[in-house]
């Protein structure tokens, strides 16, 4: 693999993405809204500006670049903030131009899926499948604007992958975290079973150091993928360190009717991308620590343009922002 685009270069994700790329010798062409400031560029890395919602634009940056992966991580992160039609516009819009023109340069095709597909997190009314863990067989049944674009991503990737010939993998990831952020920690200390509110994830996360290396799994070339290929990347356990059946019960009232999870387990069963791509998380919060791990080396942008959660939300353990 010598050469990879990466969209939302300048989010949470593509920001580190971006640096772990580069730092396995690869060539990396970093496209977002907004090419950033020549100082806040890295060495070796390419920064393009494009609207990829535009399909003219996102064929030429693709062209141009003639990469061997395309790492599609550029979308608006959570329905909470725009119009739901500008969610679903953008994000599916976006997602095809992407994958049409990764698929007719012969690029694997890499992206950003979530577990918001399966519609529990973001849905009106509070409700979790009949059968836990989840997996990538559980329906998925989103009514929000966010988990609906995901699934409509997912057919685009399955879409492209028949049309041109190319794998393409769709990672179904869990909030993601990043080394340093308290809201975990701080959820812990002040959770109390009798007055939270229910959490459509049930107090999931990933590390965006997984993230990172489920992605480089992915656009392996040595990784044998058919086709399209859905796949979940989510922590091995909860963020609260609570027994998960338990605390859903307390919370919620009830269990779903089949409920098989051991302790602190998360939700969410990725054995699937330990058996497609090797992955596995080897990373919990039990050991981050303040500045564990190394942060992107270029600046990310602010909050709104990365999808950073706002600071009256932080204390929200219902929250579930996707910095992408």
């Amino acid at each position: 693999m010598d050469s990879v685009l990466v969209t939302g270069g300048a989010g949470g994700v593509g920001a580190w993405t971006v640096d772990a790329l580069a730092d396995a010798g690869r060539e990396v062409v970093a496209v977002d809204r907004e090419a950033p400031p020549t100082e806040e560029r890295r060495d070796g890395v390419d920064y393009v500006a494009a609207d990829l919602t535009d399909y003219g634009e996102t064929r030429q940056v693709v062209d141009a670049a003639a990469p061997d992966a395309v790492v599609h991580l550029a979308a608006i992160p959570h329905p909470e903030d725009h119009a739901g039609s500008r969610v679903f516009a953008n994000n599916v819009e976006s997602a095809y131009n992407v994958f049409d023109a990764a698929g007719a340069a012969g690029a694997r095709i890499v992206w950003a899926s979530s577990e918001s597909c399966y519609g529990t997190v973001f849905a009106a009314d509070d409700w979790l499948p009949d059968r836990l863990p989840i997996d990538e067989e559980t329906p998925t049944q989103p009514e929000d604007p966010y988990g609906l674009s995901k699934v409509v991503g997912e057919e685009v990737a399955a879409a492209a992958a028949r049309r041109h010939g190319v794998p393409a993998v769709s990672l179904r990831l869990s909030w993601v975290t990043f080394p340093g952020d308290e809201r975990r920690r701080e959820a812990r200390e002040t959770f109390d079973p009798a007055t939270a509110a229910p959490s459509g994830n049930c107090w999931s996360y990933v590390d965006v150091r997984d993230v990172v290396a489920a992605v480089e799994a992915a656009i392996d070339p040595e990784t044998a993928v058919d086709g399209h290929e859905a796949v979940l990347i989510v922590a091995a356990e909860n963020f609260l360190g609570r027994d998960t059946a338990a605390t859903i019960e307390a919370v919620r009232g009830e269990l779903p009717a089949e409920c098989d999870l051991d302790g602190d387990e998360s939700i969410f069963d990725c054995s699937k991308a330990k058996r497609l791509l090797g992955w596995e998380p080897g990373h919990s919060w039990r050991g981050s620590v303040a500045n564990d791990g190394e942060p992107p080396s270029r600046p990310r942008l602010a909050a709104g343009r990365t999808g950073a959660v706002p600071a009256a939300d932080a204390a929200r353990t219902d929250t579930h922002i996707y910095i992408f």
